[in-house]
């Protein structure tokens, strides 16, 4: 009888091709599903809370997968997967859980992290960890506009079209958090579901306003009228700074 078994995952999304399947076979859901393979003697669907562009690192990305028998203890699936995964993927616990849990359709909300380098000099350490601004910031004027962002609205201005248009682009976000430690600037943002590249259009258009490009009434006219075309406003922030922190259910 099939068992069910969540999977708690960490990787360095440089050196893949994002989380979801492609031909290439360089993604984490091919380099997961290549290692149940390994171990199973057979194909096992690996299914993720959602998709993670390219560059996207998670610290705590959750996905499932129905075992066609349970063989091993969670630990010993940890150990495992963790022999055979390239080192820039981790699995970090697992659990059998009941076949109600579904990875993407249980959950209830997630946690992205940005970091952001804001400093004339990049250290090396941080190169594919942070978007390196090099650009004075207005911190404070970000955590003001930051604010515009919490509640429930349109963001289909803050979205990219990933192909399929969204039929609902409306979200809730619970929570906005800024902090800074030197040179390092982090936003943290938890919602209830976010749209393809909304976290870092969000985020691109807080660094406008710390360089004094954009304002908080921008981001307002942007949320009230979400269909209105300004593409010459819309900046994306590269994905190498962007975290997948938490998926809640």
């Amino acid at each position: 009888m099939p068992s069910r078994l969540k999977l708690i995952v960490s990787y360095d999304g440089a050196p893949f091709a994002g989380w979801q399947s492609q031909a290439s076979g360089n993604t984490i859901q091919d380099r997961l599903e290549e290692a149940f393979h390994r171990i199973c003697s057979q194909p096992v669907r690996v299914h993720g809370a959602g998709r993670t562009d390219a560059g996207v690192h998670a610290l705590a990305q959750c996905a499932h997968v129905d075992l066609p028998e349970r063989r091993y203890q969670p630990d010993r699936w940890v150990a495992a997967l963790n022999g055979i995964l390239p080192p820039a993927i981790r699995i970090v616990r697992c659990q059998f859980v009941s076949e109600k849990f579904h990875a993407r359709f249980s959950a209830k909300g997630k946690t992205y992290r940005y970091r952001i380098w804001n400093a004339r000099v990049l250290p090396p350490l941080e190169s594919g960890r942070a978007w390196h601004v090099m650009n004075r910031l207005d911190f404070e004027r970000m955590k003001i506009a930051a604010k515009e962002f919490s509640g429930e609205h349109d963001f289909a201005g803050f979205a990219a079209n990933r192909g399929t248009p969204e039929s609902d682009t409306v979200r809730n976000i619970c929570a906005v958090r800024l902090r800074r430690a030197g040179s390092c600037c982090v936003i943290e943002f938890e919602g209830d579901g976010f749209l393809y590249k909304m976290v870092r259009m969000m985020v691109g258009t807080l660094v406008r306003v710390g360089r004094g490009l954009s304002s908080p009434a921008e981001i307002r006219a942007r949320l009230s009228s979400p269909r209105k075309p300004d593409f010459h406003r819309r900046v994306s922030a590269p994905a190498d700074g962007l975290f997948l922190v938490r998926v809640r259910y």
